[in-house]
């Protein structure tokens, strides 16, 4: 019979099914092959596979060990269905860590007992051993075993702190905690929605190359990063969604983050700009991270100034070193804050003509001040200046 993976949309897990000869049969390099790729789970009866999301290594190994594709079984858990499953398994593992660390402490308390009972009895831990008393050599060798358990109760008490932090982990997971933490939340958000759109790209490949499974195996994945997105903007609607951002964050602000007051030194659209007081740098955050937010006294907001006092259908122009003959002629037909589009137009008499375009691509360029401060637009190694028809 052909041995068969499974891919499992439950657990979203690779399965593979040995039986007790199989297994046996496999070389010790086979084996720590499999262990590599895969674990045993007693409640599935079989080895299932550690990835949950990029399975090609575990595939790999399934086809090294002569499995061929099964299909799949079972139907995907929504998220939501998903994170409740993980808060089920990690209340189970709370009580059972904290049963370890119970354990753990009771061993090292057994283990410890005998030297501790013999604490204030100095001659316990000075009496000298004699070469060739029997009598001293039994003596020393009960002592050896004691302070040798009293040793490994120190490793029983390592594996009882080792279990609390493993419960306290769980009791984390199962309160859900994450879900209300913003920073954790617009991070997870921002992760999704580039997921996404690798996938869209993906997808109009496999389109183009007709590649159906492949796409199938693509619109599964969306599929999955849409349910949770929507799952997570759920979440943070729950605790009143992200509460600054630009329109309420100025420049001159202090805002609390990671624990710390910083000064905004922008606010951009998706992140603020800050500056610690300690760093000659800024940094940036996402607007999730800003915990408090203060106005400084005396603070008074900055007047914007005109980065680009350039308009549409302004003409700009290049002259000779004495300023007598233009040599080129632009129009500006696009701006921004910072650059303009400009196109390069005929020039008759020495008079730049309006609409006039010559053949060509239109060009972006940034605006930028001279050493006079007067504005110009930066073409290559020359600066266009505003042509004025009166002069």
């Amino acid at each position: 019979m052909t041995k068969q993976y499974i891919l499992n949309l439950e657990t979203s897990k690779i399965e593979l099914q040995f039986s007790k000869t199989e297994y046996q049969s496999l070389s010790q390099v086979e084996k720590k092959t499999l262990q590599s790729a895969y674990l045993f789970s007693g409640s599935r009866s079989a080895w299932v596979s550690r990835s949950t999301k990029n399975h090609y290594s575990a595939i790999r190994v399934a086809t090294k060990l002569g499995f061929t594709d099964g299909g799949k079984i079972g139907e995907r858990l929504s998220y939501a269905e998903e994170v409740e499953r993980q808060v089920e398994k990690a209340e189970a593992r709370i009580e059972r860590f904290e049963q370890y660390a119970d354990n753990a402490k009771n061993r090292a308390k057994n283990l410890q007992s005998d030297l501790n009972s013999m604490r204030g009895d100095n001659s316990f831990f000075t009496q000298p051993i004699i070469a060739g008393h029997a009598g001293s050599q039994r003596f020393a060798r009960q002592r050896e075993k004691m302070f040798d358990r009293y040793h490994k109760g120190f490793e029983e008490y390592r594996k009882s702190e080792y279990f609390r932090d493993k419960a306290i982990t769980a009791e984390q997971t199962a309160s859900m905690s994450k879900f209300k933490n913003r920073s954790y939340l617009s991070n997870r958000i921002e992760e999704c929605n580039k997921n996404i759109r690798e996938y869209q790209r993906r997808i109009v490949q496999a389109e183009e190359t007709q590649n159906e499974s492949y796409m199938e195996t693509l619109l599964e994945k969306m599929e999955y990063e849409l349910d949770k997105l929507a799952f997570l903007h759920n979440k943070m609607d729950e605790i009143g969604g992200v509460q600054f951002n630009k329109e309420n964050v100025k420049a001159g602000y202090l805002v609390k983050i990671r624990g710390s007051w910083d000064t905004v030194v922008k606010p951009n659209a998706k992140t603020v700009e800050v500056k610690p007081e300690f760093v000659p740098y800024t940094l940036k955050y996402p607007y999730a991270e800003i915990q408090e937010m203060k106005i400084p006294e005396g603070w008074v907001e900055k007047k914007k100034e005109a980065v680009n006092p350039f308009e549409v259908d302004d003409i700009v122009i290049r002259t000779s070193i004495g300023g007598n003959r233009i040599l080129k002629a632009f129009q500006v037909i696009k701006k921004t804050d910072k650059s303009v589009t400009i196109k390069e137009i005929l020039i008759e008499n020495n008079i730049p003509q309006c609409n006039n375009f010559k053949l060509g691509l239109p060009e972006r360029r940034t605006v930028k001040q001279d050493r006079d401060n007067n504005f110009v637009v930066n073409h290559d190694d020359w600066y266009l200046y505003k042509y004025n028809s009166a002069v």
